[in-house]
């Protein structure tokens, strides 16, 4: 040991000499490292706190909850339900139809797709899932709900455009059809169908993307062709089934994702507000960052994940959300949609939570745990006495809330669990001989 130790001390004065000016007499002191400031604490919060234990007896509850609400003609169904209604036609199941005559009404088809994926989404995240019979059971019946829905004529892309909201059932029927593609859940005789409805909702996005702004929007004004206000509420989730769906070797539209993510900056505007939709860079002002703040996280989230976002913007997005947490709990279970000053829809609500829960997970280690609890507590706040979650007047949209309440959850296990490295899909057509819309960098 005395020789290695002679060697360094000798390496180190060596070094002090060679630092050593021209006319100063013996070692310089180096001066004193610079210290980064710790970024500041998550805000205090007027809720009780929460142990790991009773959020994990929510979880279990929740998924009892989920499993027993299941519905549809094959009780295969989480359908969400919304305000946004279309109308009924005799294939319609008569349990989701309200109204009679010209009034006759119904849940549509993507609204259908989508809740149901949200739901088995969260059922597939709780520990225990492979050896769960009757769970497996929900999961399959929902598997095949999202496949089969590929041929409901409301699911096409080639439509009129203006309000729908097909492609949310596009984004999250995707997203939950590779979730279980990764698990190993699809059974060997139904791969080929499988993989080629995943194919289907990906060919759909393509489709819809809004030309010369990129990205994708619920809310179109005009026909497809049209360019249209890119939504932070659709193209953040948008971005992160592309990624997946290319990580598992599905062709994927040349620049859709990269087109989406420019589509995404223009809705970034001054102090990191996020507009509700942009075609343009948007001027919405920071006093609206009250009701921006789920628009935020999705936003900043997703930037993250494709290394074009930073900590502090993330932190500045979950300070947001903590701060002017009540602007949001105005809005829960009650009716309207976009009500001023702020303009939040309840459907915000747990669409910001679950967020949230995403950005935490993506910044250092040492911050999330505080995050986390301001997270838990609020959410365990608004629990309803049955034990489930709701934002809307529905109480069928409890199986939504819970769904997302239990991503929410579950997400720190998530998102650092490793993803399995699955077999190439099997045959799917694929898109690089669409037509390319025009580029974003075209917008006037």
């Amino acid at each position: 040991m005395i020789i290695p130790i002679a060697t360094g001390v000798l390496a180190f004065v060596l070094t002090l000499v060679q630092d050593v000016p021209d006319g100063i007499d013996g070692p310089v002191e180096s001066p004193p490292p610079t210290e980064t400031a710790s970024p500041a604490p998550p805000p205090e919060i007027d809720a009780p706190a929460v142990d790991a234990a009773a959020v994990d007896a929510a979880v279990l509850a929740s998924v009892a909850f989920l499993l027993e609400r299941q519905e549809g003609p094959t009780r295969a169904e989480w359908p969400y339900q919304g305000v946004y209604r279309v109308a009924a036609t005799d294939d319609d199941p008569e349990s989701l139809v309200e109204g009679r005559g010209r009034r006759r009404s119904v849940i549509p088809i993507g609204y259908r797709v989508g809740g149901t994926s949200i739901v088995a989404d969260a059922l597939l995240r709780v520990p225990g899932c492979d050896e769960d019979v009757d769970r497996r059971a929900a999961l399959e019946r929902a598997r095949r709900f999202v496949v089969e829905s590929t041929g409901h004529p409301n699911m096409n892309p080639d439509y009129g455009g203006g309000y729908d909201v097909r492609g949310w059932g596009y984004i999250y029927g995707g997203d939950f059809l590779l979730s279980m593609r990764e698990r190993g859940f699809v059974p060997e005789d139904a791969v080929a169908e499988h993989d080629a409805a995943i194919g289907f909702y990906l060919d759909g996005l393509a489709a819809i993307e809004i030309p010369r702004v990129g990205g994708w929007n619920y809310a179109r004004r005009g026909p497809l062709s049209a360019p249209s206000g890119t939504s932070p509420f659709m193209t953040p989730p948008g971005v992160q089934v592309l990624a997946e769906a290319e990580r598992q070797g599905f062709p994927v539209r040349e620049g859709l994702r990269s087109r989406a993510m420019k589509a995404i900056d223009l809705t970034i505007g001054e102090d990191g507000v996020v507009a509700y939709a942009a075609q343009r860079k948007t001027r919405e002002s920071p006093e609206m960052i009250p009701g921006a703040m789920g628009r935020m996280l999705a936003v900043e989230t997703v930037r993250a994940e494709a290394g074009a976002g930073n900590d502090d913007a993330i932190r500045g997005a979950l300070a947001a959300f903590v701060t002017h947490w009540d602007e949001l709990l105005k809005r829960k279970e009650k009716t309207g949609t976009h009500v001023a000053p702020y303009g939040v829809a309840p459907y915000y609500f747990f669409f910001a939570h679950g967020y949230a829960a995403e950005a935490i997970e993506r910044l250092p280690e040492p911050e999330r745990a505080a995050w986390r609890d301001r997270l838990h507590r609020l959410l365990m706040s608004v629990r309803d006495e049955d034990g489930t979650w709701n934002d809307r007047v529905f109480p069928r949209s409890a199986a939504y809330g819970t769904a997302v309440t239990v991503l929410a959850f579950t997400e720190p296990a998530h998102a650092a669990r490793a993803r399995s490295v699955v077999p190439p899909p099997a045959i799917v057509e694929s898109v690089e001989n669409a037509e390319e819309p025009e580029s974003p960098d075209d917008v006037r």
